[in-house]
């Protein structure tokens, strides 16, 4: 049956040709793209998330583009969100492609995890109001292991960290929520790209990207009135960008600062994708310098094969 078909997941970290091995792929499959990246779900944020919507060309996509730029998108609402774009897809008779390097998010959605929603806590942020960042990471970890390096990344992530883990602790009754229903059928392709081909590759992109305006960008979302904190929330590109903008850091002080936290996120995404495998996901890992012809042909004999066994 049509809605059977397992979800082809296309992963890897950032730089590595995902998008551009998506697009090929569900050209040749008839897929619809679901995005799995966290910061692309913004509008108007585009040069600092990689959006590279040019590279879709007639190719569906979802989750892109779907919230304004200042608001905190979360697990919560992308599992939603690429649930309704899954049901829908498979109406089509479409073949459902998920690509993405937010670890969390594509591992939740292949678990088939459903989430509550965690409402806001005015008087526990009242209460962690002030506290320092290493304060906040220490309250998170007495609370639960710190898996996710992002929560931790600014206090403002911190402090929302804090009070889902109270909501949760607080509401043990949710954990029937939050405990995965049943597993999604998926191929699983990692583009698989070395050390120091991958630290190449982003220093090359990130160049790019501020010659294209990458800066302007930060500027636009300010004057549009965005704040300064918000976009900082972001982390990466936005936060160092705009620390640069509101005169915190010289230009020399937020490219070299960029540059060492792109490479350590890659890095941190390898692990996330290495842990998945660890926890019973099977990825096959595809080198990033295969002729596209080649890449697309392997993927499409793997799912192929997978709908054959299901």
């Amino acid at each position: 049956m049509e809605c059977d078909k397992p979800i082809l997941a296309i992963v890897g970290p950032t730089a590595s040709g995902k998008t551009r091995r998506a697009v090929d792929c569900a050209r040749a499959l008839g897929a619809e793209i679901i995005s799995g990246d966290s910061r692309q779900v913004y509008r108007g944020m585009d040069l600092g998330t990689g959006k590279d919507l040019d590279e879709y060309g007639n190719v569906p996509y979802h989750l892109i583009d779907v919230a304004p730029a200042g608001s905190k998108y979360n697990l919560f609402e992308f599992l939603r969100d690429a649930s309704e774009a899954l049901s829908s897809i498979r109406s089509r008779g479409a073949v459902p492609l998920l690509c993405g390097g937010t670890g969390l998010y594509v591992e939740s959605f292949l678990k088939g995890m459903e989430l509550p929603a965690v409402p806001e806590n005015p008087a526990l942020r009242a209460r962690l109001s002030g506290k320092s960042l290493d304060e906040l990471t220490e309250i998170l970890a007495s609370m639960k292991t710190l898996h996710n390096v992002t929560d931790v990344d600014t206090a403002k992530r911190a402090v929302r960290a804090i009070e889902i883990q109270t909501y949760y602790l607080e509401n043990p009754q949710v954990e029937t929520l939050v405990t995965p229903p049943k597993p999604r059928k998926a191929v699983i392709v990692g583009v698989d790209i070395d050390r120091e081909e991958r630290r190449r590759c982003i220093s090359s992109r990130l160049e790019k990207r501020v010659n294209d305006g990458m800066i302007d960008e930060v500027r636009r979302l300010l004057d549009e009135g965005v704040s300064a904190e918000d976009l900082i929330y972001y982390g990466l590109e936005y936060k160092f960008i705009t620390r640069h903008v509101i005169g915190e850091l010289s230009y020399q002080e937020m490219l070299s600062g960029l540059e060492i936290a792109i490479h350590q996120f890659a890095k941190r995404q390898m692990t996330w994708f290495r842990g998945m495998e660890r926890r019973g996901f099977h990825i096959e890992w595809l080198r990033h310098d295969l002729p596209s012809d080649e890449f697309t042909s392997r993927v499409t004999e793997l799912y192929e094969t997978a709908i054959k066994q299901s």
